[in-house]
């Protein structure tokens, strides 16, 4: 018999908001009925492919998709590939939902039965609505051909930097994860945040650094979808870098 206390006790500990304010009538809907359909399954996942109805030619990974902005759209323009997005924070799973389905406040829902991927979206994102670290042992090595790390939670007080996402137990994870050649596109907008994305990835023996010049690091990616997050930065004067490493 699993000792509940004792499994609670292993994981790992969380910083971080998982809710925000009252999520609203249409919202609360998807996570009810739409989410289940799409939720990565809990159990040990022996085949990435095995997560989607048809097989990809490519998956990619997204730890912490905030809104959902940038896994919605880029999911949208790359209709080969499956997707997994990885999100505690409740408020931001529902936004997906609804930018998935077409489903907004104020829309008449559909009976439970029949709501769907919206019709002019291909049926390539699944969801993990917990930490990511949860989900780590349950993937097969080289399961991914990119991993987005966008606008992590900079934790930039110095006694806190152990909250950091970048660090050597998770850096060990993504390399396992990612293929040969596969890439690692980290983005942030937070000075400090910056060094130590820097300083983590230069000591990792796993990744090589791909930016040749400083636009290569300083203007987005030519997949790159602008996200809500990132327009706030730069009109509050923070200038987002892209990091983009490959897997060695």
């Amino acid at each position: 018999m699993i000792n509940n206390s004792n499994a609670e006790a292993a994981k790992p500990k969380f910083f971080g908001r998982r809710k925000g304010r009252v999520i609203r009538k249409a919202k609360s809907f998807l996570l009810e009925n739409f989410l289940p359909k799409i939720k990565l399954p809990a159990n040990k996942i022996a085949n990435i492919a095995k997560c989607f109805n048809s097989p990809y030619n490519r998956y990619c990974l997204e730890i912490g998709f905030g809104d959902g902005e940038h896994l919605a759209a880029i999911a949208a323009t790359a209709a080969d590939t499956g997707f997994i997005g990885v999100e505690v924070y409740k408020n931001g799973v529902a936004n997906l939902l609804s930018l998935l389905t077409g489903i907004k406040e104020g829309n008449d829902c559909p009976a439970d039965a029949d709501v769907s991927i919206s019709a002019n979206r291909t049926d390539n994102v699944r969801i993990f609505d917990d930490d990511v670290r949860l989900l780590f042992a349950s993937l097969p090595d080289s399961s991914f051909d990119k991993i987005y790390l966008l606008f992590p939670d900079p934790w930039p007080k110095k006694k806190h930097s152990g909250r950091r996402f970048i660090n050597s137990d998770n850096l060990r994870e993504l390399a396992r994860l990612l293929k040969k050649g596969g890439i690692l596109q980290i983005a942030t907008d937070h000075q400090v945040y910056k060094r130590w994305v820097l300083e983590q990835m230069r000591e990792n023996k796993d990744f090589v650094w791909l930016a040749k010049c400083s636009n290569d690091w300083r203007m987005p990616p030519a997949d790159w979808h602008e996200t809500k997050y990132q327009r706030k930065a730069i009109r509050e004067g923070r200038k987002p870098v892209f990091f983009e490493y490959q897997r060695r």
